[in-house]
């Protein structure tokens, strides 16, 4: 939109001339340097910027982001963590989010997909060379760029999902990209944003890989049932299958996915201009399953190849990868965006594991609520479906399943461990808790996903 009352006059140094969007961390500005160069700049919402976590996270993360480099990312340029509202600047990359293509222009092509998967591959290879994961990667935040796409937001997901802030809107990200680990609240690397990346190519396709519906229901499918892989080319399907094996071990790396996607050319062949030097070996490319329709079997190393290959191959194989690689570049965009039309947003949710203020600790119980005596040397939670079928992820202190699955309306559940319980709803509107005896109060927005942690003391 354009310049209003409403908008900030200046973020630090920064001009802002417009709003370009709003996220799970904040809202993102147009902004002009003193020398006019463009930044996109986002600045953290007020019940992030009051959480001392929060700002603790966002100077880590930041820090770690200004080092990523790389073709396929929009570097920061300047960030002041301890501004009364913290923002990070970035460049500003012209061009539409991927999610507006699509919508705009339809499904990719076998090419284009191929590209695309190579370009992203090579963003997470210099992401999680820095030691980030993006944990948010999803059509509305890649921007198609003249030069082919863009990641952004990395270094940011994990500041904001570290929060402790039980408040709608702390994202951890965004159902139907969401990672099965990333879903049960386990520990995140790497392989989620692989699992991410295989679900945008298939939305990239034209197809959703756990289709449509509910937060809850997106998030179930994504940990129990199978992706949808229809929508792409044959050729494709075995190495996003592998993307999006539930687990994360056997997920390929950035680098074989990128080996796989755009070969090298063969390693003997020099280069005009570059020196005779020690070549680091390649990572191994994938292979299909013997089953390409599952998406459980880990795709595994190819047999090596020759040490030699005739020229007439190596020409021809070092061609194929130039043509492909001209692939990415084939459109000029000219607009940016942080919204995702066809993911969704980034799904709201509670992390109250770390908390110490009253905004993180679960839901207060009223003195009145108590309706049965609890033993004293264990956790007890009792849920029951209240209104609709449910989905209900809990584990113990341990890290042990407790219970993963769907409550049909009515039905109970009783969780109990000796230290502590650690629960996801997938809607917490359409459970009743009673934790210790104590009934929780119910009060949950409709559809949210809330992340409780309970111990013998609440």
């Amino acid at each position: 939109m354009e310049n209003s009352a409403d908008l900030p006059r200046r973020i630090g140094v920064y001009t802002v001339e417009r709003e370009l969007g709003a996220g799970g961390m904040g809202t993102v500005y147009l902004a002009r340097s003193r020398s006019g160069r463009a930044v996109a700049v986002k600045v953290a919402r007020p019940e992030l910027a009051a959480d001392p976590h929060f700002r603790q996270r966002f100077r880590a993360e930041v820090e770690a982001a200004r080092r990523v480099g790389g073709f396929h990312t929009a570097p920061v340029v300047d960030a002041d963590p301890e501004a009364e509202t913290p923002w990070l600047a970035t460049a500003y990359i012209p061009g539409p989010t991927l999610a507006e293509l699509i919508e705009r222009q339809g499904p990719m092509d076998e090419g284009q997909l191929t590209a695309l998967g190579a370009a992203l591959a090579e963003a997470l290879q210099a992401v999680h060379a820095c030691g980030l994961v993006h944990r948010d990667l999803k059509p509305g935040n890649i921007i198609m760029a003249d030069d082919g796409p863009r990641v952004l937001d990395f270094g940011i997901a994990r500041a904001v999902e570290s929060t402790r802030l039980t408040a709608t809107g702390a994202a951890f990200g965004t159902p139907g990209y969401l990672a099965p680990e990333q879903a049960q609240g386990d520990e995140v690397g790497g392989a989620a944003d692989v699992f991410a990346l295989g679900a945008v190519l298939v939305a990239a396709a034209g197809g959703r890989a756990f289709g449509t519906g509910t937060p809850m229901g997106l998030m179930y499918r994504s940990v129990h049932e199978p992706a949808d892989l229809s929508a792409l080319p044959g050729e494709l399907r075995p190495l996003v299958a592998a993307c999006l094996s539930k687990d994360p071990a056997d997920r390929p790396t950035p680098e074989a996915l990128l080996s796989s996607l755009m070969p090298d050319p063969d390693p003997n062949t020099i280069a005009l201009g570059t020196p005779d030097r020690p070549r680091a070996a390649p990572p191994a490319p994938v292979v299909p399953p013997a089953d390409p329709g599952r998406v459980d079997e880990p795709l595994r190393p190819a047999p090596a190849a020759p040490s030699r290959r005739p020229r007439a191959t190596t020409l021809l194989i070092v061609a194929a990868a130039v043509a492909s690689a001209l692939v990415g570049v084939i459109l000029a965009f000219t607009w940016q965006g942080d919204d995702d039309k066809r993911g969704g947003p980034s799904v709201a949710a509670s992390d109250s594991r770390r908390a110490t203020s009253q905004a993180s600790a679960p839901p207060s119980t009223p003195p009145s609520s108590r309706v049965s005596e609890a033993p004293k040397d264990r956790v007890t939670v009792v849920v029951t479906a209240k209104s609709s079928r449910s989905w209900i992820s809990a584990k113990g202190h341990n890290g042990l399943v407790l219970f993963d699955g769907l409550l049909d309306n009515g039905e109970t559940k009783t969780l109990t461990d000796k230290d502590q319980i650690n629960l996801i709803l997938g809607d917490a509107s359409a459970v009743q808790l009673v934790v210790n005896g104590k009934a929780v109060s119910d009060d949950f927005p409709s559809g949210q996903v809330e992340r409780l942690t309970y111990t013998r003391g609440d």
